[in-house]
């Protein structure tokens, strides 16, 4: 399938697809699993759902002037315009959404999804993280 402009993608749609996807997989797996097994499974399954999907993708970027190579891995890039964070532990922190937006703010894209599946109720565990330019 080609990918998507991100301009073209709508990135609600987008991210209820995601969490759909991941909400299937805790269901089907359960919390207390390694963070590396979710990634590899939603990974895989929202290749099969037709989209690109980048996963553990180096970013390189400028700061005042200064090129920093490879300065960040974000976990999953969904069509180019969704980056998604995965984590399995006891919860989110604080530093974990700011963490978030400071990839989206160094990508400029719009919307991040943290996906905790160490959660009882997944439900409990994603966070979206909107990044307001």
């Amino acid at each position: 399938m080609e990918s998507r402009s991100a301009e073209r993608v709508d990135l609600d749609a987008l991210s209820h697809l995601v969490i759909g996807s991941a909400l299937r997989i805790h269901t089907r797996l359960g919390p207390g699993l390694f963070e590396s097994v979710y990634h590899s499974v939603l990974h895989r399954d929202l290749v099969r759902c037709g989209l690109f999907v980048e996963s553990n993708k180096l970013i390189s970027f400028e700061f005042e002037g200064e090129w920093f190579e490879n300065g960040f891995r974000t976990d999953l890039i969904v069509e180019r315009c969704l980056v998604v964070e995965i984590k399995s532990i006891a919860a989110i922190a604080p530093v974990h959404e700011r963490q978030l937006l400071t990839y989206l703010r160094l990508l400029d894209y719009k919307l991040g999804l943290l996906i905790n599946f160490n959660n009882l109720h997944l439900k409990d565990g994603i966070k979206r993280v909107v990044n307001n330019y």
